[in-house]
């Protein structure tokens, strides 16, 4: 029998490995003031990947993406995305309390995002110059529907506005059809990722300069620059981009189309070499040789034909065989989902894309990963949204302030 050796001053123990490194934005504090939704989203991208997010809500009227969408016993489960990763504590920046406490806590902090009309702050002595006071280091985001300035600064601004302004409605929808808005907050959403940028790229700044500064985001302009080069082509030929349903004017074929058993696939024609593979595919390859069949635009000029021919093969088929004769061939085609097959989809399982967060008020909860992966320090998600106010007294007793000074906020009414 083999005798287990005697470790010696020869024969080292095995080290244990190396403790991961931080999350890439460990050490930045951010005070999220916002609401509905970009700023709120923002500081949720950022707390995915370590920054220490502090969720400011008034006391009597919290977030209303609280109670957004469908609820379970009571809790909003919009806010379990929206709210993760953050501390939540209550302030009422319009009493004397509330706004000297912010200001303290705006000392150790290295952004503030807000989404107050413009004034706001201002108008409760929590403006720029008071802030940064506080703080010359401060990044402090508002986020508008419209901007601080200009002619339309002081209305109330949404994400639908936005989608309607933008021209987004306007080329969405079939040509007969009215303008359509999408049905989620999709200008919010463009707009709450504009804005993570906008802070990473403000504190790359304030690296070089060691001053902090004001970023300006209006909800109707990221969506804008989402919509691609209309302002050009309309500037250098006069052209506006009509509704075209699922179709480009850009290339063809292109849209959904419907299989034998009543289901619906996508199909995208964007490079000339994956034309030319679904039409051989669905047995047209003499369309190949039509002159017109050379350029994405002369194809979306003759889509009749090219839907026609694509959409009658597929109608005879099963997704599964459509799906199986496409990938075979190279072809770009995916499957219209719903949220029930994008939850069972097995390139979403291999990405992880929907990931399981245990929650001490739902139990186990499925909700989108963190936005992207990186390779040696990735993000996570640490907790799902917390109750309204629910660190209330251990964030602000971190900040200093006696149990004293916590009773007298709270008879005051700023807690």
């Amino acid at each position: 029998m083999t005798r287990p050796t005697t470790p010696t001053s020869h024969s080292p123990l095995p080290s244990a490995p190396p403790p991961p490194p931080p999350p890439p934005l460990s050490g930045l504090r951010v005070l999220d003031l916002a609401t509905l939704f970009a700023g709120p989203l923002a500081a949720t991208l950022l707390g995915d990947f370590g920054a220490e997010v502090v969720k400011v809500e008034h006391p009597r009227k919290p977030d209303p993406s609280r109670g957004h969408g469908p609820s379970k016993n009571g809790v909003g489960l919009w806010w379990k995305m929206l709210g993760r990763n953050k501390r939540t504590i209550t302030l009422d920046l319009s009493t004397r309390g509330g706004r000297a406490t912010l200001l303290r806590l705006a000392g150790t902090a290295d952004v503030i995002i807000e989404n107050f009309r413009p004034g706001t702050l201002e108008k409760w002595d929590l403006g720029w110059s008071e802030l940064s006071a506080a703080n010359p280091r401060l990044v402090l985001v508002r986020v508008t529907g419209f901007g601080q300035f200009g002619p339309y600064a002081h209305r109330p601004g949404f994400g639908t506005l936005a989608e309607a302004m933008s021209g987004f409605a306007a080329i969405t929808g079939e040509p007969d059809s009215p303008p359509t808005l999408p049905p989620f907050g999709l200008a919010d959403s463009i707009a709450g990722l504009t804005t993570a940028y906008a802070v990473l790229t403000a504190l790359a700044g304030r690296d070089r300069t060691g001053e902090g500064q004001v970023v300006d985001m209006a909800l109707i302009e990221p969506i804008l620059t989402a919509l691609g080069p209309q302002p050009t082509w309309y500037d250098q030929l006069g052209h506006v981009q009509p509704r075209t349903g699922n179709r480009s004017q850009n290339n063809a074929p292109r849209g959904t189309y419907l299989t034998a058993d009543g289901t619906w696939v996508a199909v995208s024609t964007s490079a000339q070499s994956v034309a030319e593979r679904v039409m051989r595919l669905v047995g047209r390859p003499e369309l190949i040789d039509e002159p017109w069949f050379a350029t994405g635009a002369g194809r979306a000029q003759h889509a009749d034909v090219l839907d026609e021919a694509v959409g009658g093969w597929i109608a005879c088929r099963t997704r599964t065989d459509v799906l199986a004769a496409f990938e075979k061939a190279e072809a770009a085609v995916a499957p219209v989902q719903d949220v029930r097959d994008v939850m069972a989809d097995p390139q979403y399982q291999a990405l992880n894309t929907i990931t399981t967060v245990d929650d001490p008020e739902l139990g186990p909860l499925r909700m989108q990963n963190v936005l992207f992966r990186l390779s040696h320090t990735p993000g996570a998600i640490r907790w799902a949204g917390r109750p309204h106010g629910a660190d209330t007294n251990e964030v602000l007793t971190e900040l200093g302030l006696t149990p004293a000074e916590l009773t007298a906020l709270r008879a005051e009414g700023a807690l």
